[in-house]
């Protein structure tokens, strides 16, 4: 198993007791010595993305004013979104990691990919930085590899929607961008009815959860209806963002799973696509204990291994936006 990290990353200061801190990627490096994965991970130094491979989803306008705006010293974008001068390189080498591990699986260096990198990236939009997030790191490497023509699954399980993610292929058929996340919850997007625009219709899939919901429900929504849709789609590669912040202790968030629920997930969704087409991304996930149980299951998925070190969850609320997802995607609407 590939994985991306870089000394830059811990350089990205995005405020002053920002719950978006370096710190988890310690506790995700605590993760990975957990599960007893350091042999199996071969680390790797990403390169930075260039200008025009992030102009596949930002316009270099964006570009040129986020590099001036940390070159100037930085500051906040948003009341959630601060940036330092070495914010811009880190980035840089966020989106860079999912390129690069394209490249390296296209080598066939690796059955997949994780990427843990800051900052993350499923909030920001085209034109905008936004919550905790200056570049789509995981919208920029699902472009590219559009751009190849293969068709790509975008999987966000993180507890906010990634509503960038979705902004930028909300009318394009050939990314399918599902989403399970609490709702409501910042950013406020995310509906069950958002299903796409244009020659995009159907490509978009959203799960708004309510608080409390557990692994249960979210195993039936993707045995129900995810699983549906993808195997109607076809992807030839999936991407996944890999937000923690859906579990119980995250103090953001209201949802409760856990890390066995993390691990089940993320063992169904790399599923759907044969070895070497996989790459997981860090997005959320803020409570340091959760976030190192929740890594060490999501490699272990990754490396075909069942590593739970917790219980999977059930018993919680929303199977009626299952239904009604259901009928949705696969009947005759709501």
């Amino acid at each position: 198993m590939l994985f991306a990290s870089h000394p830059v990353y811990l350089e990205h200061i995005a405020g002053v007791g920002h719950p978006e801190r370096p710190d988890r990627l310690t506790a995700v490096a605590q993760g990975v010595r957990d599960a007893g994965f350091v042999e199996a991970v071969v680390p790797f130094e990403p390169r930075p993305a260039t200008v025009e491979e992030l102009t596949l989803v930002h316009p270099v306008a964006y570009v040129e004013a986020l590099d001036r705006f940390c070159a100037a010293g930085g500051g906040q974008l948003d009341p959630d979104t601060g940036v330092v001068p070495r914010s811009f390189d880190a980035a840089l080498r966020a989106v860079g990691a999912g390129l690069d591990a394209v490249e390296r699986l296209d080598r066939g260096e690796g059955d997949a990919a994780f990427c843990a990198v800051r900052p993350p990236g499923h909030h920001a939009t085209p034109t905008r930085g936004m919550g905790f997030c200056l570049f789509n790191s995981i919208a920029v490497t699902a472009a590219a590899l559009a751009a190849r023509g293969e068709r790509v699954l975008v999987l966000d399980y993180d507890a906010h929607h990634g509503n960038g993610t979705q902004d930028a292929f909300y009318a394009d058929p050939r990314v399918l961008v599902v989403s399970f996340h609490q709702y409501p919850l910042y950013p406020g997007t995310g509906a069950l009815r958002d299903i796409g625009d244009g020659e995009g219709v159907g490509t978009t899939l959203n799960l708004p959860l309510p608080a409390g919901a557990t692994g249960d429900v979210y195993r039936a929504g993707f045995d129900r209806v995810v699983r549906p849709v993808v195997e109607r789609f076809a992807p030839t590669w999936v991407l996944l963002s890999a937000g923690f912040d859906a579990h119980r202790a995250d103090p953001l968030t209201d949802l409760a799973l856990t890390a066995g629920d993390f691990a089940d997930l993320t063992a169904e969704v790399l599923a759907l696509v044969p070895a070497g087409r996989r790459v997981v991304f860090l997005e959320g996930g803020y409570d340091l204990v959760a976030v190192a149980r929740s890594t060490a299951a999501c490699l272990g998925a990754m490396t075909g291994t069942v590593v739970r070190p917790e219980s999977p969850s059930t018993g919680g609320p929303g199977a009626d936006v299952v239904d009604a997802a259901v009928r949705l995607h696969l009947g005759d609407g709501i």
